[in-house]
């Protein structure tokens, strides 16, 4: 790899974290070279930087391409294509959520929904469904949270994760706020 010492940390680091994230080595490296080239790089460009083969380069850009992480760019008068990352981080972590959220929430959810509607022959299937019911709900719950957050504008999402546990000091002064209003509404009714 013959790349600035700083360069090829954050890569190689990315290629061990690809596992972890369900992707290969290689694939975390295209990504993270991409991320940190201040211009876009050609597949043999690629190739050179982490040296690696040509089809593990193809075959890694068909992969980012299709969880659209990586951008093909065309330079004049060169015929190669060219790739880049998004620039804006904000629009890099949405495409994740989302491509996550169709690969793996999604079928999770069609799978669940279809032993719901399952009728139950014995009581430990019965039981299973509960605890399926109960997982379903959670699920469910993330996925209109998440469908109302990925609608905020960049700058209330950041405020958003800002706040931190901050919230649930909101949450507390809203449940102090409706405690209060209770008791008035029972002595205007009496």
């Amino acid at each position: 790899m013959n790349l600035p010492p700083l360069v090829q940390s954050f890569v190689l680091h990315f290629g061990e974290m690809g596992r972890s994230w369900g992707i290969n080595r290689t694939v975390g490296q295209i990504y993270a070279l991409l991320y940190v080239s201040p211009v876009p790089l050609n597949a043999d460009q690629i190739v050179e930087a982490l040296g690696v083969s040509r089809s593990n380069v193809s075959m890694g850009l068909r992969e980012l391409q299709a969880w659209n992480l990586v951008l093909l760019r065309h330079i004049p008068d060169d015929r190669r294509d060219h790739f880049t990352t998004p620039d804006d981080v904000w629009q890099i972590l949405r495409v994740l959520a989302e491509e996550r959220k169709k690969r793996e929430v999604d079928p999770t959810l069609s799978v669940l929904r279809e032993l719901l509607m399952q009728k139950p022959g014995t009581a430990e299937e019965k039981h299973a469904q509960a605890r399926m019911a109960e997982m379903h709900g959670l699920i469910e719950q993330l996925t209109t949270w998440y469908d109302d957050v990925k609608r905020l504008e960049t700058e209330r999402l950041a405020a958003l994760l800002a706040l931190g546990a901050k919230v649930t000091k909101l949450m507390e002064v809203k449940d102090r706020v409706v405690s209060l209003a209770r008791p008035r509404r029972a002595k205007e009714t009496a």
